[in-house]
């Protein structure tokens, strides 16, 4: 089994951790929690950036002396927009479930810039459609460039039964602005209905990586470096949510040049 494939462990609390140090990088760190009602995952962010984002379910969340109350709405990634909240770092954090809880806890290194604790609500995430045909995807973006944060971007995208996403194959791994960005990237997979499968790719122009995986539902795929494209077969939607942290918080990709001349059609 390839590295860059994280299966869950088990279906019942923190069932994926990645840190830098277990992925080999520097930044980007995911955990996924799966909580019954009544039950709590916390932390503190430490020397990190949290964005605490509610992937279905209901949940009181607490980011240091912030009480956000309950929130979350949705049951499900596939529907709706989701609720987030960001905490800063040196900061102790609180999730408790009144629902069945699915609850990713993204993260990267801060720099000091002293925000607030601050709910990312629905009416406070941009939706957007992005290519045509069957690469036709939906995006929800959580934590983009735009929004205050140290180093985190943060998305949702749902890709359609039988499309293609992070398509034509594009890279964000050198440090060249304005051209090009260098970020790490995590995707947390979900399949509707979730017996689905797709396929991720991930390699360089030299082929030193190349790695097909099989995509089901639940796990996380790390994208260390290179292109990354997704294809998720007819019937089944793909759900991803991707964490990206590099040196700078910019996203600036370069596409594959023997693909590129799709975005001319």
């Amino acid at each position: 089994m390839t590295d860059l494939l994280v299966q869950p462990a088990g279906d019942h609390g923190r069932v994926v951790h990645v840190t830098p140090q277990s992925a080999g990088w520097g930044h980007v760190g995911f955990d996924l929690y799966r909580l019954a009602p009544g039950e709590t995952a916390e932390g503190n962010t430490g020397d990190r950036e949290v964005c605490l984002v509610l992937v279905s379910g209901k949940a009181r969340v607490t980011g240091e002396e912030v009480d956000f109350g309950e929130i979350g709405e949705r049951m499900s990634p596939f529907e709706g927009k989701p609720h987030s909240v960001y905490v800063p770092a040196d900061h102790d954090w609180s999730v408790t479930a009144t629902t069945e809880v699915t609850l990713a806890v993204c993260s990267a290194p801060s720099t000091g810039g002293g925000l607030p604790p601050r709910l990312i609500g629905p009416d406070h995430v941009g939706q957007e459609t992005r290519g045509a045909g069957t690469n036709l995807r939906y995006v929800t973006n959580i934590l983009p460039e735009g929004e205050r944060a140290d180093s985190l971007l943060v998305v949702e995208v749902i890709t359609p039964g039988g499309h293609t996403s992070s398509y034509p194959p594009h890279k964000h791994d050198t440090d060249n602005l304005p051209a090009e960005s260098l970020l790490e990237e995590t995707y947390y997979h979900r399949l509707n209905p979730p017996q689905g499968f797709a396929f991720q790719r991930v390699y360089t122009d030299d082929r030193s990586l190349d790695e097909t995986m099989r995509i089901e539902d639940g796990v996380v795929t790390l994208v260390p470096r290179g292109y990354h494209p997704c294809a998720t077969i007819h019937g089944y939607d793909l759900y991803y949510l991707n964490v990206m942290a590099g040196p700078k918080r910019t996203w600036k990709f370069h596409n594959d040049p023997e693909h590129e001349w799709l975005l001319k059609k």
